[in-house]
């Protein structure tokens, strides 16, 4: 029981929905044949793009609220402390999605992002009917959903990296149930919400 009250916690960190893009870019920049052919400059400026926008300027913001008394818990929080951090989320991801990732130049990460944000809006509409959609759940399976599309994509062999992903899934569920954060239904609204959109646009792509 200790034990689990270590390591079952640290899913909610590693996977924290605010991480998802970086490791998403990353896996992409690591995996897909398409990177020999985009010049260096624009790789670093992509990654730095993806960062600023979905990592340091909403940390920024999270210490923002927090010191406002806006956001009680970098891991939890109700209903009431969602609206404003995830209606930013969506602004940040159309400005991702508009102006930095370009369809032309970096067509997967574009989808990637696209669906991010269309499961921004999907659950933001969660928050407005009062439902508490799990976003550590969201971001976890949209990024198995990346994966596994990249993998259909470019036919590769990153079995174990999917198997991998599906054990980070079922971990991340895990520890929200274990700190009972969300119900079932909760998890399963938040999965669903994270891989749909994702699906319905690799299907388009693929």
């Amino acid at each position: 029981m200790n034990y689990l009250k270590r390591v079952l916690p640290l899913f909610s960190y590693i996977f924290h929905p605010i991480f998802i893009s970086i490791y998403g870019t990353l896996l992409y920049l690591l995996v897909s044949p398409n990177v020999h052919y985009i010049p260096v400059n624009q790789i670093y400026l992509t990654l730095i793009q993806v960062s600023i926008l979905t990592l340091l300027l909403p940390l920024s913001i999270y210490f923002l609220f927090v010191s406002l008394g806006v956001i009680s818990s970098f891991t939890e929080a109700s209903l009431k402390e969602r609206r404003l951090p995830i209606a930013l989320q969506v602004v940040l991801l159309f400005i991702l999605i508009k102006w930095s990732v370009s369809l032309n130049s970096l067509p997967e990460l574009y989808y990637f992002f696209l669906g991010g944000f269309l499961s921004s809006i999907l659950v933001l509409i969660s928050v407005l009917i009062k439902f508490k959609a799990s976003l550590h759940m969201l971001g976890v399976s949209s990024l198995f959903s990346f994966i596994y599309a990249l993998c259909l994509l470019y036919e590769l062999p990153l079995i174990n990296s999917v198997a991998f992903s599906i054990i980070c899934v079922g971990a991340v569920a895990s520890s929200r149930l274990y700190m009972k954060s969300h119900t079932t239904l909760e998890l399963i609204i938040g999965i669903l919400i994270g891989i749909i959109p994702q699906m319905c646009l690799w299907s388009f792509w693929l």
